[in-house]
């Protein structure tokens, strides 16, 4: 379930893995060919910061847009879990104004792709904890800008 506006368009995009205690992010570089893990962020006791927090990292890496993970159910269905990813995207859309593009990309298996990508590079358990939201934000993203080509 993306939503693609221009797929001629370059610049980076940032990659956003919302989790409930963390928030992966991932940055294609600016021809869009190559996704990167970037940070990951604790959540705050208040989702605006959060919010604010993903927008500031966009900016300040000269993203034109953001993509957020949805995670859709395996049916391909909009769960619990998805319809509180696309609330908190309307409210990430206020934040990032006219300036920022902010979309969904299904992300149905990202995390379980990057803790066996962490697991087959024989990171220990604490080291994976630390890494795996941005490695999923980066799967993620590489998955969307793969698409658009």
């Amino acid at each position: 379930m993306a939503q693609v506006t221009d797929r001629s368009t370059v610049g980076r995009v940032l990659g956003v893995d919302l989790g409930g205690r963390r928030i992966g992010l991932a940055l294609s570089d600016p021809t869009r060919t190559v996704a990167s893990p970037l940070d990951v962020l604790l959540r705050a006791r208040a989702r605006e910061d959060d919010h604010r927090a993903i927008v500031a990292a966009a900016r300040e890496h000269e993203a034109g847009m953001i993509v957020v993970g949805l995670p859709l159910s395996l049916s391909g269905q909009t769960g619990p879990a998805a319809r509180g990813v696309l609330e908190e995207v309307d409210a990430l859309r206020a934040v990032a104004g006219t300036d920022i593009t902010v979309e969904v990309f299904d992300e149905r298996l990202t995390t379980v792709t990057a803790e066996r990508s962490l697991r087959e590079a024989r990171m220990g358990r604490e080291a994976r904890r630390r890494v795996v939201d941005k490695v999923a934000a980066a799967v993620m993203l590489q998955a969307y800008i793969d698409g658009l080509q």
